[in-house]
């Protein structure tokens, strides 16, 4: 596994929360994923990030092949290429073979139910274009908004392939990858334990979750991922999220000059930052090393590297959720 930027601390000298977000990782999961390590450099951040995940994707009663379609078909409309061969992968594990390589695809599933989720969520990159809102409950809406911002933080953070040459993008390396992780995959996973990782919020949940445990990681990963907008200024903050609002999901087709253009009339001192912020939210594989070598002249920490990636990265998938609960941040 390549990490773009920067290689984080291997799993086994984690300490602290780190260590006991990837012990619950590795009882609930298939061990630290490399999206989980690489958002390490911010413990409190990576537990959010794992506890909305873990409560909207893997725990509780909703169907898991139907979450799986979700992040999957997300992380397409994102064009995460990383997500979409490990979920692809997952599908294999719950013996969706047909289903994991259609979704993968870009095709249309034969099941009524699954070629609606597929739509549903392709439809959310964009979600004021297309009238995008959601019919569904806490964990399949948890889920879709869990890969807005993970599709986004892995684009912009980890190289796209998971094995050597790309070869997780063969149909057969995904089923044999899948077959390998069936057990684990097939798990039921208690709903709740996810929160045993988090600080007290104060942020209250959103009223579309309800009183489930997905929406008070959703508002944990809210507040984590926020306070990276301390690393720009209140003009930046500004135009990050009016270009969010505008731009609506757009793939910009010249990330770079998109980019360039949207921070010329800013003082000196935030155009690195916005432009790696607007790319997170909208183009996160086109954040370049350049961008990042301008960036650590002045925050030479891999932190501040992933608070800023995280605030782009919720910025637009808090731009989707407003859809749902105006009135929530």
């Amino acid at each position: 596994m390549t990490y773009r930027f920067f290689t984080p601390v291997p799993a086994k000298a984690a300490t602290g929360r780190t260590a006991q977000v990837y012990r619950q990782m590795r009882d609930d999961f298939i061990g630290p994923a490399p999206a989980f390590q690489a958002l390490s450099a911010v413990p409190q951040l990576m537990a959010a990030t794992w506890a909305l995940m873990r409560e909207s994707l893997l725990a509780g009663g909703a169907g898991r092949v139907d979450r799986e379609v979700v992040a999957s078909a997300v992380s397409l409309a994102n064009r995460c290429r990383f997500c979409v061969d490990a979920h692809a992968t997952l599908l294999h594990a719950h013996g969706e073979h047909e289903l994991a390589e259609t979704v993968a695809g870009g095709g249309t599933p034969d099941r009524p139910r699954h070629a609606e989720l597929v739509h549903w969520a392709a439809t959310s990159r964009t979600p004021r274009a297309t009238g995008w809102t959601s019919p569904y409950g806490p964990q399949l809406t948890g889920t879709l908004l869990t890969f807005h911002f993970l599709n986004r933080v892995v684009s912009a953070l980890l190289a796209p392939d998971l094995l050597p040459g790309g070869l997780q993008r063969l149909p057969a390396v995904r089923n044999v990858g899948g077959r390998i992780y069936a057990r684990a995959a097939r798990q039921p996973k208690r709903p709740g334990d996810g929160l045993t990782l988090l600080d007290p919020a104060t942020t209250a949940p959103p009223a579309w979750a309800g009183d489930s445990p997905v929406g008070v990681a959703y508002a944990a990963l809210i507040e984590a991922a926020e306070a990276g907008g301390d690393l720009l200024s209140d003009t930046a903050r500004r135009t990050l999220t009016a270009t969010v609002s505008w731009e609506d999901g757009r793939h910009p087709s010249r990330p770079d000059d998109w980019a360039t253009d949207l921070v010329r009339d800013l003082p000196g001192a935030d155009r690195v930052a916005t432009r790696i912020a607007l790319k997170a939210a909208f183009a996160p594989a086109a954040i370049s090393p350049g961008d990042v070598g301008l960036w650590r002249l002045t925050h030479p920490g891999d932190a501040d590297l992933v608070r800023l990636v995280a605030f782009g990265a919720i910025t637009a998938t808090a731009h989707i959720a407003r859809v749902l609960d105006p009135a929530h941040r």
